[in-house]
C-alpha cells in the first residue's frame, strides 16, 4: 500500500478563519474594495481577454505597470502567482541539497514551511525580547555558519517592526549569502531598497498587491532583482504562472498612482489611531505590551489574548490570535473605532 513520505504525511491543510464576520481585521488585507471608477475599467478590460489562450508568460504589461509605479527597470521584475509562489520557487531553485537557509523569529511562518518541502536545512535567528533584529549579530551568524540564503520580512509580519534602509544595506553588503527582503508591508514605510537593487549581486526584494494595492483576490506577487538573478527566476518559474485576468486587472490598478498614494495615507492614519488607542488601553491594564508598527497592523502581547479573541469574535470582529499575542489590522476608521470600543468594553474601561 502506498505511504505518504515523512515530510508531508503529518501536514494539515491551512485553515483560515471561516464564517461571515462584520469586521475582518485578521489577514492584513486592505479594508476597502476598489472604487467604482477603477472597477468600471476592470469590467471593460474583461471583454478584451481571450479566455481560450494561455496568458503572457512574462506578464509584460503588468510588469511594466508595476515597474512604472515603483520607478524600477521592468527587466528586473518577475511576476508571480502571489508572493508564496515566488518564495517556494526561489527556495527550491536557488538552494541545493545540503545548503542552509536562515529565517528569523518571529516572522512569516511560510518561509520555514517551504524549506521543509524543499528539503533544505533551515536555521533560525531569534529576535530579542523587544522583537528587534540585531543586524550586527545576524551578520556574524550568517558568516560564521556559512548560510546560503537569508529570508525575512521587512517590515516584519507579525511584529510590525523593521530594520532601516542603512541596516538592510549593511546586511546585504556584509554577507555572501543570497538575501531576500520581503517588503510586502514596505508600502506603509519609507526604508525600501528597491532603488538599490542593481547595486547588489545577492539581493532579491518581494512586493505584493495584497496589502496597500487592495488586490488580494488577484494573487499577485513580484520579485525584483538584478538582471542575472531576474533571468534565473524567469527561467525556473512555470511558463504561464500568472493568469490573464490577474495580469489585466493588475496592470490597470497600478496605473492609479494618486489613488494608491491617498489610500496609503488613510491606512497609515488609521493604523496610528489604532496604535494610540491600544497604548491608551495598555496604560490602564497590567501585562499588556503594544509594539510600535511601521506596517498596516499593530501587534500586542497580553496574558488574556485567547479571551479577547473570543470576545471580539462574539461581536463579529476577528483579529489574528498568535499565542500570547494579537495582531490587529488597521481597518477603516469606523472599524478601528469599533474594535477599540470592544476592547475597552472587555476591560471595562470608560473611554
Amino acid at each position: 500500500m502506498y505511504q505518504l513520505n515523512d515530510k508531508i504525511k503529518n501536514l494539515v491543510p491551512y485553515e483560515p478563519i471561516s464564517g461571515t464576520y462584520a469586521i475582518r481585521l485578521d489577514a492584513n488585507e486592505c479594508p476597502d474594495n476598489l472604487p467604482d471608477d477603477i472597477r468600471s475599467q476592470l469590467k471593460e478590460r474583461l471583454d478584451d481577454i481571450a479566455f481560450n489562450r494561455y496568458p503572457d508568460p512574462l506578464a509584460e504589461r503588468l510588469v511594466h505597470s508595476f515597474a512604472e509605479y515603483y520607478g524600477v527597470n521592468p527587466a528586473f521584475v518577475t511576476a508571480g502567482n502571489g508572493s508564496d509562489e515566488l518564495i517556494f520557487l526561489i527556495e527550491s531553485a536557488f538552494l541545493q541539497k545540503g545548503d542552509t537557509m536562515l529565517v528569523v523569529a518571529p516572522d512569516f511562518s511560510m518561509y520555514n514551511f517551504y524549506s521543509s518541502i524543499c528539503e533544505v536545512k533551515c536555521a533560525t535567528f531569534q529576535k530579542g525580547a523587544d522583537l528587534e533584529i540585531d543586524v550586527d549579530a545576524m551578520i556574524d551568524y550568517i558568516n560564521r555558519e556559512k548560510i546560503d540564503m537569508v529570508i525575512f520580512s521587512n517590515p516584519c509580519n507579525p511584529t510590525g517592526k523593521g530594520i532601516s534602509r542603512a541596516e538592510a544595506e549593511k546586511l546585504v553588503s556584509s554577507v555572501d549569502a543570497l538575501v531576500i527582503l520581503d517588503e510586502a508591508y514596505m508600502d506603509f514605510w519609507t526604508e525600501s531598497l528597491l532603488d538599490k537593487i542593481e547595486d547588489y549581486s545577492n539581493l532579491i526584494i518581494f512586493r505584493t498587491a495584497s496589502k496597500l494595492v487592495g488586490s488580494a483576490a488577484l494573487r499577485l506577487g513580484f520579485a525584483v532583482a538584478n538582471p542575472t538573478i531576474a533571468r534565473a527566476i524567469q527561467a525556473v518559474k512555470s511558463p504561464y504562472n500568472v493568469n490573464s485576468l490577474s495580469q489585466a486587472f493588475g496592470e490597470i490598478i497600478y496605473q492609479h498612482k494618486e489613488y494608491l498614494q491617498n489610500r496609503q495615507k488613510t491606512i497609515v492614519r488609521n493604523k496610528e489611531i489604532l496604535y494610540n488607542g491600544l497604548v491608551k488601553l495598555s496604560d490602564t491594564q497590567q501585562g499588556i505590551t503594544v509594539f510600535s508598527s511601521v506596517a498596516n497592523f499593530v501587534f500586542m502581547k497580553t496574558p488574556c489574548s485567547k479571551e479577547i479573541w473570543e470576545y471580539l469574535k462574539g461581536k463579529s470582529i476577528v483579529v489574528r490570535l498568535m499565542g500570547a499575542y494579537l495582531r490587529i489590522t488597521a481597518g477603516t476608521e469606523a472599524e478601528v473605532a469599533a474594535v477599540l470600543a470592544a476592547l475597552n468594553e472587555f476591560f471595562e474601561v470608560s473611554e
